[in-house]
């Protein structure tokens, strides 16, 4: 059976997707970008391929490094795969939020799943992966552990700066006052969605998407509980844009 691949090639990872005719995910991997993209894009498509042949199969890679991966057939916007993957999984209108590690985007779609609206961050990283790798830093905290922490406050701590390096200013100002340490990841957490909310209003359904959201699923809750509407959470939310570039690698096959 015919099979096509979408790379998703980022500033912290690399995520690979292999689907078949009908678009079912039939294989995926994720691992670090590093400094060689090349490396990191054959290692995870040889995986999530599992042994298949990929000898003339259509690839399609997006994200940060989508122009230096020669295995590719054609390179799209990260905006467009991932508002094809997205669209694919929900059909109809919908509203798009991807947490990356350096950026965050508020994508609109309408019920033919064409674009109407896109806005990205400030040029700082505040409330995206590497803001949360930052504080987790600074309250020497495993950040696979900051989800679980947050879960057990019993108040929000108000992060309000729209600097990372302001942010970990003000984290550590709650630390000398006292602020337990899973106020202070709930704070980081609501900082993250605060920063999402100002860049445009989000009409439902509210679909979350990014390797942030993926770990962090606390995220999601925090969604729910400001958004009017619908918040959905794909199966694999990490994906989303290589998911989204397999279904163009599908469309290159004709």
């Amino acid at each position: 059976m015919p099979i096509y691949a979408g790379i998703d090639i980022g500033s912290c990872t690399t995520k690979a997707v292999v689907i078949d005719r009908e678009g079912n995910m039939v294989g995926n991997y994720v691992r670090r970008s590093g400094i060689d993209y090349v490396g990191a894009a054959r290692e995870a498509l040889d995986i999530a391929l599992g042994g298949r042949a990929a000898d003339g199969m259509p690839i399609v890679s997006t994200g940060y490094g989508r122009h230096t991966i020669p295995i590719a057939s054609e390179a799209k916007t990260e905006i467009s795969c991932h508002a094809r993957g997205a669209f694919e999984l929900v059909r109809r209108a919908l509203t798009l939020v991807d947490i990356g590690g350096q950026d965050n985007k508020v994508i609109k779609l309408d019920a033919q799943g064409h674009r109407i609206e896109f806005k990205m961050n400030r040029k700082c990283a505040a409330g995206t992966g590497t803001f949360i790798e930052e504080i987790a830093a600074r309250m020497n905290v495993p950040l696979e552990q900051l989800d679980a922490m947050a879960r057990k406050a019993q108040k929000r701590i108000k992060i309000g700066s729209y600097c990372t390096v302001f942010s970990a200013t003000e984290v550590l100002s709650h630390i000398r006052a006292g602020v337990s340490p899973g106020e202070l990841a709930r704070g980081v957490f609501e900082s993250v969605v605060d920063r999402v909310i100002e860049m445009s209003s989000l009409t439902a359904p509210v679909v979350l998407c990014g390797g942030v959201v993926e770990y962090n699923h606390i995220i999601v809750d925090i969604f729910k509980e400001r958004v009017s509407g619908e918040v959905i959470l794909p199966p694999h939310p990490q994906l989303t844009g290589a998911y989204g570039a397999a279904l163009f690698a599908r469309e290159l096959a004709g």
